[in-house]
């Protein structure tokens, strides 16, 4: 009795071992059926995802590794001028062009800090 993935999640679908569906007893011939007709009421399809990777549009996609821990990361939010507009060393405040900005030394002469984390 042939039978298509989708036929569990139809509404035609017999729920029985010796019928397919109401419409076609014995399966489709053919990798579609013109009479599918989604089940509201069906449990959705759940794709398996292995811990680091994420399914977009029905593809898996593996997360690139992380530079830092989660921890490290609050830690820099807390502390660089990115996300705090000062200086960590001297409190200077920078400009607000995060736009147009890539390093982020402290352009106060007696302070030197400099951006290592790039």
């Amino acid at each position: 009795m042939p039978k298509l993935p989708e036929c569990a999640r139809c509404l035609l679908y017999a729920h029985n071992p010796y019928l397919v569906c109401a419409v076609h007893f014995d399966g489709v011939d053919g990798d579609s059926c013109l009479d599918f007709r989604e089940d509201p009421n069906a449990e959705p399809v759940k794709l398996w995802e292995p811990e680091g990777a994420t399914y977009y549009n029905g593809e898996l996609i593996l997360q690139p590794r992380q530079r830092w821990t989660r921890e490290q990361q609050m830690e820099l939010i807390d502390w660089h001028p990115m996300f705090t507009g000062k200086c960590p060393q001297c409190s200077a405040e920078f400009d607000r062009d995060w736009s147009a900005r890539v390093h982020w030394d402290c352009q106060n002469p007696e302070c030197g800090w400099m951006d290592d984390t790039v």
